[in-house]
């Protein structure tokens, strides 16, 4: 039976009013409103939960592993991430490093960045157990498939996506790991790394060179390449194995044709370039432009579109809402000229 109207309007400004009232402590526009928690059509978003941070500890230098515990948590499997909405409002993704038949918690693991964009050091300095954290998801982007071989490849905290997946492998699997790291106080997990697998894993600490070229010489036809890791890492492992899978956490990716796109309000035409977003292009004449998550996860960046054809690259917008608004963090134009309510 429907809602009473008053109801629904009653709820819908609530919502308003506290989404107005985060936006204000973050100093951000106060419009337009992000995507519905619930969406009218397209496929459904996974719901926040709020979970307890049950623990929060070092382990390896400059690195914390949080466990979040709650009830009957959705389940996951090795590869998977969640989305983490800090005190401040930023949304940051962290893999999921623990272990997927445990219902009662999540656990995840950061680097403090420290010319980051202040998400890892809110996580560092800011999180205390006993707190609430919402979190959103898990969602698999990187999922372990079934493969005759697999060869891995992680350099410091990306060794978290990998870890539940050679928990995962089954007896007699054939794999081997390089794990890059700083130094080896500071890559995670090092130790329970190098028990799963004697004689499979490669550490590269110290300055030492990963040695790629060795890894791949030999790869098996149809092996399975994983890889995980600083930006320099990803590209040379793509160099070398072309259909290798990735898992990054920075912003996500824009290439694409350039095009222009006119912010209405403000009355400037931008050019945003191929190999750049819109998102870049507007910040650099409104720098006080809401965003968070710069991947499509988060809805913080949506805008309204009043003319033009969009790319949607995002996963946050249900279809309607794709009628007449884009993230600009991640999509783009299929037309030569957007023009946005800015």
């Amino acid at each position: 039976m429907p809602k009473p109207l008053t109801v629904v309007a009653f709820a819908g400004a609530a919502l308003l009013v506290r989404r107005a009232l985060r936006r204000r402590v973050q100093g951000s526009p106060l419009w337009p409103m992000p995507a519905l928690d619930e969406p009218v059509s397209g496929r459904p978003r996974s719901r926040a939960l709020r979970l307890l941070l049950a623990s929060h500890e070092t382990v390896a230098e400059g690195v914390v592993q949080l466990r979040l515990e709650g009830r009957g948590l959705p389940g996951w499997e090795p590869g998977a991430h969640l989305d983490l909405v800090l005190p401040s409002g930023l949304v940051r993704q962290y893999s999921l490093c623990g272990d997927p038949a445990d219902t009662s918690s999540y656990t995840v693991a950061t680097r403090l960045v420290e010319d980051g964009r202040g998400g890892s050091r809110e996580v560092h300095e800011r999180l205390r157990e006993g707190m609430e954290i919402e979190v959103r998801g898990p969602r698999n982007r990187f999922p372990l498939v079934d493969a005759s071989s697999y060869v891995f490849v992680a350099g410091g905290i990306g060794i978290t996506p990998i870890l539940p997946m050679l928990r995962s492998l089954p007896d007699g699997a054939e794999w081997r790991l390089l794990y890059c790291g700083r130094t080896r106080a500071s890559m995670p997990y090092l130790e329970e790394v190098v028990r799963l697998g004697p004689g499979r894993v490669t550490v590269v600490a110290e300055d030492g060179r990963p040695g790629l070229d060795a890894l791949f010489a030999d790869l098996p036809e149809k092996a399975a390449v994983y890889c995980c890791g600083p930006e320099g890492l990803l590209a040379a492992v793509a160099e070398r194995v072309p259909d290798v899978r990735f898992e990054r956490f920075a912003a996500g990716v824009v290439s694409g044709g350039a095009f222009e796109v006119e912010l209405r309000r403000s009355g400037k035409v931008l050019t945003v370039a191929a190999d750049s977003s819109v998102l870049a292009a507007v910040r650099a004449e409104l720098p006080d432009t809401a965003y968070s998550c710069e991947q499509g996860f988060c809805g913080t960046c949506r805008q309204q579109v009043l003319e033009g054809e969009v790319e949607h690259r995002d996963e946050w917008l249900t279809d309607a809402e794709r009628g007449d608004s884009m993230l600009i963090c991640v999509s783009r134009s299929r037309s030569d000229r957007l023009v946005l309510d800015m």
